[in-house]
Protein backbone atom coordinates (compact mmCIF):
# COMPACT_ATOMS: atom_id res chain seq x y z
CA UNK A 1 0.00 0.00 0.00
CA UNK A 2 1.19 3.40 -1.10
CA UNK A 3 2.10 5.77 2.28
CA UNK A 4 1.66 9.51 1.73
CA UNK A 5 2.57 11.64 4.00
CA UNK A 6 1.11 15.02 3.86
CA UNK A 7 -0.41 18.43 5.33
CA UNK A 8 -3.47 20.18 4.24
CA UNK A 9 -1.93 23.62 3.22
CA UNK A 10 0.52 22.11 0.86
CA UNK A 11 -0.32 22.50 -2.89
CA UNK A 12 2.17 19.41 -4.13
CA UNK A 13 0.68 17.15 -1.40
CA UNK A 14 -3.23 18.19 -3.41
CA UNK A 15 -1.68 17.05 -6.81
CA UNK A 16 -0.27 14.37 -5.49
CA UNK A 17 -3.61 13.14 -3.70
CA UNK A 18 -5.53 14.22 -7.17
CA UNK A 19 -3.36 12.47 -9.95
CA UNK A 20 -3.65 8.95 -7.25
CA UNK A 21 -7.84 9.43 -7.07
CA UNK A 22 -7.78 10.43 -10.75
CA UNK A 23 -6.01 7.56 -11.90
CA UNK A 24 -7.96 5.40 -8.95
CA UNK A 25 -4.60 4.47 -7.05
CA UNK A 26 -5.45 3.78 -3.30
CA UNK A 27 -3.21 5.20 -0.82
CA UNK A 28 -2.77 5.74 3.33
CA UNK A 29 -2.63 9.56 4.11
CA UNK A 30 -0.86 10.22 6.96
CA UNK A 31 -1.33 14.19 7.81
CA UNK A 32 1.78 15.29 9.93
CA UNK A 33 0.19 17.69 11.56
CA UNK A 34 -2.71 15.95 13.04
CA UNK A 35 -1.10 12.50 13.13
CA UNK A 36 2.15 12.49 15.45
CA UNK A 37 5.11 10.62 13.15
CA UNK A 38 6.88 7.68 14.71
CA UNK A 39 10.78 6.74 14.60
CA UNK A 40 9.84 3.89 12.32
CA UNK A 41 7.55 6.28 10.08
CA UNK A 42 11.16 8.39 9.85
CA UNK A 43 12.73 5.58 9.31
CA UNK A 44 10.77 4.17 6.43
CA UNK A 45 11.51 7.53 5.06
CA UNK A 46 14.97 6.86 5.43
CA UNK A 47 15.10 3.08 4.05
CA UNK A 48 14.05 4.57 0.88
CA UNK A 49 16.57 7.75 0.00
CA UNK A 50 19.81 8.32 -1.45
CA UNK A 51 21.35 11.26 0.93
CA UNK A 52 19.24 10.07 4.33
CA UNK A 53 18.03 13.48 6.07
CA UNK A 54 19.20 15.65 3.08
CA UNK A 55 16.31 13.65 0.87
CA UNK A 56 13.22 14.61 3.07
CA UNK A 57 14.32 17.58 5.33
CA UNK A 58 13.83 21.13 4.03
CA UNK A 59 16.44 23.17 5.52
CA UNK A 60 14.80 26.42 4.48
CA UNK A 61 11.83 25.26 6.85
CA UNK A 62 11.06 28.42 9.27
CA UNK A 63 11.81 26.15 12.69
CA UNK A 64 15.23 24.97 11.20
CA UNK A 65 16.43 28.63 10.19
CA UNK A 66 14.85 29.78 13.48
CA UNK A 67 17.08 27.47 15.41
CA UNK A 68 20.28 27.88 13.49
CA UNK A 69 20.65 24.00 12.75
CA UNK A 70 23.29 22.26 11.12
CA UNK A 71 21.53 18.81 10.73
CA UNK A 72 25.13 17.71 9.82
CA UNK A 73 26.10 18.32 13.55
CA UNK A 74 23.00 16.34 14.80
CA UNK A 75 23.02 12.72 15.61
CA UNK A 76 20.72 10.38 14.06
CA UNK A 77 18.64 10.30 17.39
CA UNK A 78 18.76 14.40 17.42
CA UNK A 79 17.61 14.33 14.03
CA UNK A 80 14.61 11.97 14.67
CA UNK A 81 13.70 13.36 17.72
CA UNK A 82 13.70 16.80 16.28
CA UNK A 83 11.70 15.72 12.87
CA UNK A 84 8.52 14.24 15.67
CA UNK A 85 8.71 17.47 17.30
CA UNK A 86 8.86 19.65 14.30
CA UNK A 87 7.12 17.74 11.45
CA UNK A 88 6.51 21.19 9.68
CA UNK A 89 10.67 20.51 8.60
CA UNK A 90 9.96 17.55 5.77
CA UNK A 91 9.58 18.06 2.61
CA UNK A 92 6.12 17.40 1.52
CA UNK A 93 4.61 15.11 0.13
CA UNK A 94 6.56 12.04 1.06
CA UNK A 95 4.96 9.25 -0.91
CA UNK A 96 6.36 5.70 -0.20
CA UNK A 97 6.05 2.51 -1.76
CA UNK A 98 7.93 -0.76 -1.37
CA UNK A 99 11.32 0.27 -2.33
CA UNK A 100 9.79 3.20 -4.57
CA UNK A 101 9.86 6.96 -3.21
CA UNK A 102 8.90 10.07 -4.03
CA UNK A 103 9.59 13.58 -2.65
CA UNK A 104 7.27 16.40 -3.74
CA UNK A 105 5.18 16.31 -6.78
CA UNK A 106 6.44 15.71 -10.03
CA UNK A 107 3.94 14.76 -13.02
CA UNK A 108 6.67 12.44 -14.40
CA UNK A 109 8.49 10.67 -11.32
CA UNK A 110 4.49 10.05 -10.07
CA UNK A 111 3.71 7.42 -12.91
CA UNK A 112 6.56 4.96 -10.95
CA UNK A 113 3.19 4.30 -8.74
CA UNK A 114 1.23 3.33 -12.10
CA UNK A 115 -0.18 -0.43 -10.96
CA UNK A 116 1.62 -3.12 -12.80
CA UNK A 117 -1.85 -4.04 -14.84
CA UNK A 118 -2.05 -0.71 -15.89
CA UNK A 119 1.52 -0.58 -16.91
CA UNK A 120 0.99 -3.67 -18.79
CA UNK A 121 -2.20 -1.89 -20.73
CA UNK A 122 0.35 0.97 -21.59
CA UNK A 123 2.64 -1.32 -23.04
CA UNK A 124 0.06 -4.07 -24.85
CA UNK A 125 2.02 -6.35 -23.34
CA UNK A 126 -1.49 -7.91 -23.30
CA UNK A 127 -3.05 -7.34 -26.48
CA UNK A 128 -2.31 -8.16 -30.08
CA UNK A 129 -0.96 -4.66 -30.76
CA UNK A 130 2.44 -5.10 -30.03
CA UNK A 131 2.62 -1.22 -29.56
CA UNK A 132 2.53 1.07 -27.05
CA UNK A 133 -1.26 1.87 -26.48
CA UNK A 134 -2.45 5.63 -26.01
CA UNK A 135 -2.27 6.67 -22.15
CA UNK A 136 -6.46 7.59 -22.47
CA UNK A 137 -7.37 4.74 -23.76
CA UNK A 138 -5.29 2.44 -21.84
CA UNK A 139 -6.51 4.10 -18.09
CA UNK A 140 -9.90 3.91 -19.74
CA UNK A 141 -9.31 -0.01 -20.39
CA UNK A 142 -8.14 0.04 -16.61
CA UNK A 143 -10.77 1.97 -15.23
CA UNK A 144 -13.28 -0.26 -17.02
CA UNK A 145 -11.43 -3.68 -15.71
CA UNK A 146 -11.57 -2.06 -11.80
CA UNK A 147 -15.47 -1.14 -12.40
CA UNK A 148 -15.90 -4.72 -14.08
CA UNK A 149 -14.40 -6.50 -10.72
CA UNK A 150 -15.97 -3.95 -8.66
CA UNK A 151 -19.28 -5.48 -9.75
CA UNK A 152 -18.02 -8.66 -9.64
CA UNK A 153 -17.11 -8.06 -5.86
CA UNK A 154 -20.18 -6.72 -5.36
CA UNK A 155 -22.54 -9.35 -7.04
CA UNK A 156 -20.39 -12.65 -4.76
Amino acid sequence: MIQMYTTPSCSSCRKAKKWFDEHRIEYREKNIFNIKLTKDDIMLMLKNTESGFEDIISTRSKVFQEKNLNFEDMSMRELTDFIIEHPSVLRRPIIIEDAKMQVGYNEDEIRMFIPKRLREIIMCTTCDKGEDCDYVHALETYFKELSEKEQTAKSS
